[in-house]
């Protein structure tokens, strides 16, 4: 699954790449994160791009004659916003060559480099124009927030340049999980691994059940109450917090089976005038990163009152920390009691 967040690769290969107008699908494999398409769909992501621009530009008093970092800028959208909010200087650092790109829209909108700098490269490589900055702005967020995250980039950057008295846009995250029925689209990504025209393909269902969804499920497959599993502030979080392990209960609101696990965020601007958030819950208006569907290995039967009680443990890959692994374990309590655990990889 290729993940819709800009510069969140962290990858060298893009070193010595051609101009983006020049790229190859091959190049595209080692930039991603220049293909224009991956920012047409996070810019058409209208809950995604309007929060940002309402905490932003409804805050000018916040920005007005500040410095702010925009980490992962892309093409540069959030840098404008900051700065015709007020800010006297905004420094986006991207290593993708889409900052190429960034570079072009941010001066024909009239934004000079007196207002807008763009840096390209690793936060952790260069060295920026300034000693501190008062506020940094990034879209840092994954698939089930941590997948491909740029977080840990985000928090060096609040370590290394942000004042004291910084403000960071966002500053809280809140995972959650729920429970939900998903019978046909199991048998058709899953079981359909059963009898592939009459031959036993099920190793293949193994692995299908180890690769977590992602999709958009429709808010009447959720059958338990949503549970807050992990809430982030993002101004005290330390990396090794990053990685996890998690109590949960469920309690189911119907009777009905239950397929898999449901997972999603919902991210704040609490130092706003007045707090915005949004959520990327099946409750919620679309957003690109939909939600997370973990499937189980067997059905679980629920009663309306049952709770589904467990553990989810979340850290990154030691090959790759841009991947997730991620461990649920349950055990489900009423009429028929059933215990399970699953360990789930997002690659």
């Amino acid at each position: 699954m290729s993940h819709p967040n800009a510069a969140a690769s962290e990858s060298t290969a893009t070193q010595g790449l051609p101009p983006v107008d020049q790229m190859t699908s091959k190049d595209y494999y080692a930039d991603s994160y220049a293909h224009f398409g991956i920012h047409e769909e996070m810019l058409k992501d209208t809950v995604r791009t309007l929060s940002y621009r309402n905490a932003i530009m409804q805050n000018p008093h916040i920005f007005k004659g500040k410095t702010v970092l925009d980490v992962g800028c892309g093409t540069g959208i959030l840098s404008m916003f900051a700065s015709k909010a007020g800010a006297e200087l905004v420094i986006g650092i991207d290593m993708s060559n889409i900052l190429d790109q960034a570079e072009k829209i941010v001066r024909a909108n009239g934004f000079g480099e007196d207002k807008i700098k763009l840096v390209k490269g690793k936060l952790e490589d260069v060295e920026l124009p300034v000693k501190s900055v008062d506020i940094i702005i990034s879209e840092w967020m994954g698939y089930f927030l941590l997948y491909e995250s740029m977080l840990d980039t985000v928090l060096l950057a609040r370590d290394k340049y942000l004042t004291p008295e910084g403000i960071l846009f966002p500053d809280q995250a809140t995972i959650y999980l729920a429970a939900i029925e998903d019978q046909d689209y199991k048998e058709e990504k899953i079981n359909y691994w059963d009898d592939v025209y009459g031959f036993d393909y099920s190793c293949i269902k193994e692995i299908a059940l180890k690769e977590p969804l992602v999709d958009c499920v429709e808010l009447r497959a959720v059958a338990t109450q949503p549970a807050a599993i992990k809430h982030i502030d993002i101004k005290t979080v330390k990396k090794e917090d990053l990685a996890f392990k998690v109590p949960f209960e469920l309690k189911a609101t119907r009777n009905d089976y239950i397929h898999a696990f449901l997972g999603w965020f919902d991210i704040s601007f609490s130092k706003c005038h007045k707090p915005i958030q949004f959520s990327t819950g099946p409750h919620a208006k679309y957003t690109h990163w939909k939600q997370t569907v973990f499937y189980t290995p067997e059905t679980l039967t629920v009663s309306e009152g049952d709770v589904i009680k467990g553990t989810l443990s979340c850290a990154p890959n030691d090959r790759n920390n841009r991947d997730l692994d991620i461990v649920i374990d349950w055990e489900v309590s009423g009429s028929e009691p059933t215990k399970g655990s699953m360990v789930y990889k997002m690659s």
